[in-house]
């Protein structure tokens, strides 16, 4: 997981960093249980991928807690510590890595805090610019993993914004620029909840997993042999949520030409194994982030 932690730790590094925005007086964020029941899923879709265990704490600014979660199998004091964490973390507006950094660097009459878990696995919650919450992770397989999962669940909630409740845009994307779009093989649209891609193959991919992307192919020209479902062969994290390997092991065989839709469901693996090309055809992409079981 050392390509993800680095993804993910320069991430939430500059949510905590990035500075509030001042509208009137007294404007602010506040996160919601809906808010936080999402964080916690994100992490806890990585954890159960991982097959590892954790506990989930969401608070608020406050170090309030919203909700908490422990995976079946998670020793039981997990689930205080990771309330803990995503107190100082939230109280203190920086990860709980930094103050662990610290501390071992010998800066120890930091521990007569109260109320301070210097731990790694708490991680802000940012959103537009300010400090909503805090998720604190403990019991994964190490303490590492602990603060890659918080670092997950805070990045699940890039998408929260006030903005959200606006009366949705319409988009328009004229012929001609959906053409140039099919031949490269390049996104439409990606906003929050969905994206649509214009997909190009002139050859077989990698297999792939997205945790929490349902894919619907529809095809417009060309052929390919798709394996659906199996084992990922050498699968690796590439970003939160995304799976990619050599090849399936095992899973079902069918060939797909003009005219065919093909739905996969967030969770399950798919691999393009031969492609008579060129392969074009739209994906639109629901996402979910209460993820997919695999």
């Amino acid at each position: 997981m050392n390509g993800l932690r680095t993804i993910v730790t320069a991430l939430a590094l500059l949510l905590a960093a990035a500075p509030a925005h001042a509208e009137g007086v007294a404007a602010k964020r506040g996160l919601t249980l809906e808010g936080a029941k999402q964080v916690i899923a994100a992490a806890a879709a990585e954890a159960r991928r991982h097959k590892v265990g954790g506990a989930f704490a969401v608070v608020d600014e406050g170090g309030n807690l919203l909700a908490l979660e422990r995976l079946d199998g998670t020793f039981a004091a997990s689930g205080q510590i990771s309330i803990g964490k995503a107190r100082t973390a939230a109280i203190f507006q920086h990860p709980t890595r930094a103050f662990e950094e610290i501390i071992r660097g010998g800066r120890t009459p930091m521990l007569a805090l109260h109320d301070f878990t210097p731990l790694q696995g708490g991680v802000p919650i940012v959103v537009d610019g300010q400090v909503v919450g805090a998720i604190g992770v403990s019991g994964a397989a190490s303490a590492q993993q602990d603060d890659e999962l918080a670092m997950i669940g805070a990045a699940a909630a890039r998408g929260f914004s006030a903005a959200a409740s606006a009366a949705p845009a319409i988009t328009y994307i004229e012929r001609g620029a959906v053409a140039a779009a099919f031949a490269r093989g390049m996104p439409l649209l990606e906003v929050d909840g969905y994206k649509i891609h214009a997909s190009r193959r002139e050859g077989p991919g990698l297999a792939e997993v997205h945790d929490w992307e349902t894919d619907v192919v529809y095809v417009l020209e060309g052929s390919a042999i798709v394996v659906t479902g199996g084992t990922v062969v050498d699968g690796q994290v590439t970003e939160p949520g995304q799976v990619r390997g050599a090849a399936i092991r095992g899973g079902e065989t069918r060939p797909i030409g003009k005219g065919d839709v093909v739905v996969i469901p967030a969770g399950v693996p798919h691999w393009f194994k031969e492609v008579s090309g060129p392969l074009t055809y739209f994906v639109v992409k629901p996402i979910s982030m209460s993820g997919g079981a695999r």
